[in-house]
């Protein structure tokens, strides 16, 4: 092996000894990959195709050892360090240019307690491997809803899913993590030990060390639940929008109301002339006594003359992966989000205008409604602090073709700010794109982010973790 050119943590260019790579690559339990080796460019791909970064080298880690020869040999060699875990998050952080990335999706192991009603996971695993897993005993944590998604750093931005508004955030059922902080070292990570480095992690992303095991707590849910969407003419919206926000306003915990507006995809259960047209659909998802969630959604399913109705009973399992088909890998996507507490009269109308100048079929706006248990933990129990927010917007560009990237994120950032009016200004940082790095303090960490810039001087002085929504250490 020659020696390698890798940049440096001030993004300037160094050069890595032979003889230095040599025993990296023995130490490892995994494999260390360079360009042109097998398994680089599959671990350097990501799931949003706008993101075409190149390392220098790839370490891909087997277990928690691996990462600490790997995080030690970043510090020992100043190298810009990226950390890869699922690799589904828009920013596209998990990779980087010329420095070294850590590739975490080898490391699966998802081992259930069923007596105990806990989970122990790796950070390789997926939301849909750990909902498997899980779901064999009757259990589930709240988790995301794209089954490819990365329990890593989902759970690290704070996590929400089907089942939020009974169970709260994921990080609010995460009991413990292990992780390899900057010095190297591997430390547990609990309400019991090394608890302000737990507070930081549980929201605060990949910001204060890599984690190599998840402890999670896991609830009774399923393996049926009463699930599907609702499907309308986008003519209707309004009145749907004022029934809807009617409808979340009492509903019980168990019960999930989201809101999707697009033009309509090729699904089997739709009319083919309404393919290509706008829609907007309700997606349900309702937990527990299937008598009274039939009871507790039929306000919702009242609801004006839909083009389709397809709610039922439904394993839980599958309907985590309901939404794989129209986020598949691949693509080209871009993210513009805002939190809410309401949706004001004037905030429907901007969704409604928006729709109408959709750029392609697989543009969205999506409207989760949350409240519930995730509002009644303290907005500084953990460093995820938006504990009174009801309802997040996400608006999701997707596309092919890089001569409509202009186009596309124009649209998102256009739907953003005439937004503006109506949010609260904060923002879940799980999805901000790579261009935002000016609302990580006020927006993302709000009140919180003070605590978290003394944490991350205590605990990564340097700013080693810096691929990322970064907090910067206080001086």
């Amino acid at each position: 092996m020659s020696a390698v050119d890798l940049k440096t943590l001030d993004r300037n260019q160094g050069t890595i000894p032979a003889e230095a790579l040599d025993g990296l690559r023995a130490a490892l339990r995994g494999t260390l990959c360079l360009p042109g080796e097998p398994g680089y460019d599959v671990a350097r791909t990501l799931w949003n195709a706008m993101i075409d970064r190149r390392p220098a080298a790839i370490v891909c880690a087997t277990g928690a050892a691996d990462v600490m020869r790997a995080v030690g040999f970043a510090r020992e060699h100043g190298l810009l360090l990226a950390v890869r875990g699922g690799g589904h998050n828009i920013a596209g952080n998990a990779v980087c240019d010329g420095g070294l990335m850590i590739d975490l999706s080898p490391m699966k192991s998802v081992r259930v307690d069923p007596a105990a009603r806990t989970a122990r996971v790796e950070p390789g695993v997926r939301l849909g491997e750990f909902d498997r897993e899980a779901q064999a005993f009757g259990l589930a944590t709240p988790l995301g809803i794209n089954s490819t998604t990365g329990v890593a750093g989902f759970t690290l931005g704070g996590g929400f899913g089907w089942i939020s508004r009974k169970h709260g955030l994921t990080v609010d059922n995460l009991l413990s993590v292990d992780l390899v902080t900057a010095d190297g070292k591997l430390v547990h990570a609990s309400d019991q030990e090394n608890a302000d480095l737990f507070w930081a992690v549980r929201g605060g992303g990949g910001n204060f060390g890599v984690i190599t095991s998840f402890e999670y707590r896991l609830h009774p849910v399923g393996p049926e639940v009463l699930a599907g969407l609702i499907v309308h003419p986008f003519a209707q919206a309004k009145e749907l929008l004022d029934g809807y926000r009617r409808f979340v306003a009492s509903a019980p915990d168990e019960v999930t109301a989201w809101v999707v507006m697009r033009k309509a995809p090729p699904l089997p259960f739709l009319p083919a002339e309404v393919h290509g047209k706008e829609i907007l659909v309700i997606a349900v998802c309702a937990i527990g006594d299937k008598q009274k969630a039939e009871k507790a959604i039929a306000p919702l399913r009242a609801l004006g003359k839909p083009i389709a109705d397809v709610i039922g009973p439904a394993p839980f399992v599958g309907w985590q992966t309901a939404f794989d088909p129209l986020l598949a890998p691949g693509a080209r996507n871009y993210w513009k989000s805002h939190d809410f507490k309401k949706l004001d009269d004037g905030f429907i109308q901007v969704l409604l205008d928006a729709i109408g100048r959709l750029p392609t079929s697989e543009c969205e706006i999506f409207i989760g409604h949350l409240g519930g248990a995730v509002n009644r933990v303290p907005a500084d129990a953990t460093a995820y602090p938006h504990r009174d927010v009801d309802f997040i917007m996400n608006v999701h560009t997707r596309w092919s073709d890089p001569a409509q990237d202009q186009a596309c994120i124009a649209w998102a950032r256009q739907l953003f700010d005439v937004s503006a009016p109506f949010a609260t200004g904060g923002v879940y940082v799980n999805f901000m794109p790579e261009d935002e790095t000016q609302r990580v303090q006020k927006g993302a960490y709000g009140p919180n982010y003070e605590r978290l810039a003394k944490l991350k001087r205590k605990y990564d002085p340097t700013n080693l973790f810096r691929m990322n929504q970064n907090i910067h250490p206080v001086a």
